[in-house]
């Protein structure tokens, strides 16, 4: 998997190749020797397969030059005062290293290959700055480099990993599109081996949580937007060029964070259920899925999907049900699809989902969106024959576990999504409606109060609701 270099970055590189370095001044000032500076200019603008011949003759001498050993410094370490040096050295490094695989090898038999680099990432707090985010660019070829030759990593490979990840999360936070894309990019040249994504999940509110933050914006949910958006049930398809993406996000970013997750949805039974919910992943994906605008960024959507529930049938089917992903997989089926990983990948999820479909009631489906922990307004909430049906099964299933459920959701505020207490209330007025004789249970539960709490709320709908449940409640008490 290759990908080209971010712009951002390759633009940095050919600018610092470019500046002239006064050599013999830094000599002079002890900066470098006389030894690193001859092999310096060995390689030199000079011709790559000239260069390539230069450095597999001398292996042990670059090694020396970039790592330090028994009788000196790195050339990072003595040059540290003078940042022009350094920046070219670390472009130099990167050429050699993504040139010459042998030179690869033969760093990563030093003793310590990561150390003369480490130091640099937390040089400045700017994320612009050049040497931080061009020592970043050789660490992740470097750690790639030994991820693909052993993937299970020493604890030295590991310690770099997490500091190279804790480092490129302050680039995904960026406002700038060309930081974020680097960041996500050296994601991806270390995510091809188990361990490297375990410790990604592991570091998540810093590696994971930006990248959420992007996919968000660019299905049009803002961190504290309107997160209903997501389960609108809309199952129209936008293509091709018509598509607009939101926030700003270029399909290249896009492509880009999805491939990273897409990386990561191999761990789909550690991951699975913490994507869902944390960040409702399932529902993300499918309103990301209407807006795809190309077939490359669909299949790495549908894959990921399909990882995610492959590995997590129990917890996640309902979810993709609520989100209405069935009925937008058949429209998926109605389009002129080439890729033939994606036609196999599509196949396979639609097959999944139906499978499971098949067997869910309306109850099932009611019981799913509770357990998820996140209400909208799909066809059971106002359907009075489904309550006449269910309520008191809703109360007394699992000892109570529903009710439990909606009085937790209901005690939170729910700030950017108030159809979440709509919902809620229009539920508890129908469960005390159907089932009066219950109504203690629920008002234990803490149900009664916070309805009535909630006829204060600000969003008109919300106070409709509450009233609607705070009436049925009085209504039974007069008639008691």
């Amino acid at each position: 998997m290759s990908l080209d270099p971010p712009t951002y970055l390759l633009s940095l590189q050919n600018n610092i190749r470019a500046r002239p370095i006064p050599w013999e001044g830094a000599v002079r000032a002890g900066h470098i020797t006389e030894r690193d500076l001859k092999r310096i200019k060995s390689v030199d603008k000079v011709r790559k397969e000239q260069r390539k011949q230069t450095v597999l003759a001398d292996l042990d001498g670059f090694k020396e030059l970039l790592l330090g050993g028994d009788d000196g410094q790195s050339v990072l370490e003595s040059a540290a005062k003078r940042g022009d040096v350094v920046q070219y050295i670390l472009v130099l490094a990167g050429d050699l290293i993504d040139d010459i695989p042998q030179l690869a090898s033969t760093l990563l038999s030093h003793s310590a290959p990561f150390a003369p680099f480490l130091p640099l990432l937390g040089q400045s707090q700017n994320p612009e700055d050049p040497i931080p985010l061009l020592t970043s660019s050789v660490l992740a070829s470097l750690l790639s480099s030994t991820l693909s030759a052993s993937p299970k990593p020493s604890p030295e490979t590991e310690k770099a990993l997490t500091r190279l990840y804790s480092y490129l999360s302050t680039l995904s936070r960026s406002s700038d599109s060309g930081l974020q894309d680097i960041a996500v990019q050296e994601y991806s040249a270390v995510l091809r081996v188990k361990r490297a994504r375990e410790l990604f999940w592991k570091q998540k509110g810093e590696t994971i949580d930006p990248l959420i933050e992007i996919l968000r914006a660019a299905a049009g949910v803002g961190k504290n937007g309107e997160t209903s958006t997501l389960w609108s049930g809309a199952t129209s398809i936008r293509g091709g060029t018509d598509v607009g993406l939101g926030g700003g996000v270029g399909l290249q970013l896009l492509y880009h964070v999805l491939l990273a997750l897409w990386q990561l949805s191999f761990e789909g039974e550690l991951v699975g259920d913490g994507l869902e919910g944390e960040h409702e992943i399932i529902p993300l994906y499918t309103q990301l899925l209407r807006l795809s605008p190309k077939e490359k960024t669909t299949r790495l959507l549908i894959s990921t999907v399909y990882n995610l529930l492959s590995a997590n049938r129990s917890t996640l089917l309902p979810a993709a049900t609520l989100a209405r992903l069935p009925a937008l997989l058949q429209n998926l089926q109605g389009r002129h699809l080439t890729d033939t990983d994606l036609l196999e990948d599509l196949k396979n999820l639609t097959e999944m989902v139906d499978e499971y479909t098949r067997t869910q009631t309306t109850f099932d489906e009611y019981a799913a969106e509770v357990r998820s922990g996140h209400l909208h307004w799909s066809p059971p909430h106002r359907n009075a024959t489904f309550w006449r049906e269910n309520a008191r099964r809703i109360i007394e299933e699992d000892k109570g576990e529903l009710p439990r459920q909606l009085a937790e959701i209901l005690s939170k505020e729910w700030q950017g999504d108030k159809v979440v207490l709509a919902v809620g209330c229009n539920d508890v007025a129908y469960l005390v409606k159907e089932v009066p004789e219950m109504r203690e249970r629920l008002e234990r539960l803490g149900l009664k109060a916070r309805v009535m709490a909630l006829m204060g709320e600000a969003d008109e709908t919300v106070r409709w609701e509450s009233l609607r449940a705070v009436g049925e409640w009085l209504r039974y008490s007069f008639d008691d």
